[in-house]
């Protein structure tokens, strides 16, 4: 029977060991040396570094999120890109995301894994949004729910991985307005404004 507190303190110990060195420079002997556990506990787990890393960008993906019917697809959106920011905000994924792409382009493993594992998640959750925002008559009844899912979370990856911009309240408040309008979306306003006092 494998331990939870092994298991646990290997899959932390491979996200710094990621963040540290990237996956290039990844081994299982350094994972293991992190996590104060024999080569063997982790080998008992994953039968490699791939594997291990796979499992880790898995279970990251379908991290618990909240739950997105605040009732408006404004609303659905200000908390989905809330909760990504959140995610995306913390050091080691600042660090491990980019160098995982980097890896994708030349370990076609990891690739289709990232492809797959990212692209289903996306489609879960940014599907329902759309799916319910349609139903609510808030988007057009023809709305391409794969071109929507790109449009909603295309900019925060590209923020992250290739502007290497900081995700601010002031951009994602933005954001929501405009892929809001871009969705087609009705009742589209822009952001408060303060009123002028008159004199």
């Amino acid at each position: 029977m494998l331990r939870d507190e092994i298991t646990t303190a290997i899959r932390r110990a491979l996200m710094q060991e990621l963040a540290a060195v990237g996956y290039g420079r990844l081994s299982i002997e350094a994972v293991a040396r992190r996590a104060g556990v024999s080569k063997t506990a982790v080998y008992r787990r994953w039968s490699s570094k791939l594997d291990l890393v796979v499992e880790i960008v898995a279970a990251a993906a379908h991290g618990k999120l909240p739950v997105l019917d605040t009732g408006t697809l404004r609303g659905d959106l200000a908390l989905l890109f809330q909760a990504v920011a959140h995610a995306l905000r913390h050091p080691l994924a600042s660090q491990i995301i980019p160098d995982l792409l980097a890896e994708a382009a030349r370990n076609p493993a990891i690739d289709e894994t990232l492809r797959q594992v990212l692209r289903t998640r996306q489609q879960e959750i940014g599907g329902r949004l759309v799916t319910r925002a349609v139903q609510r008559g808030e988007l057009p009844a023809d709305t391409d729910p794969d071109a929507a899912v790109d449009l909603i979370v295309g900019p925060l990856y590209w923020r992250l991985a290739i502007a290497r911009q900081p995700l601010t309240d002031s951009y994602l408040d933005n954001l929501v307005e405009s892929v809001a309008a871009g969705l087609g979306a009705t009742g589209v306003v822009p952001l408060p404004r303060a009123t002028p006092v008159s004199g």
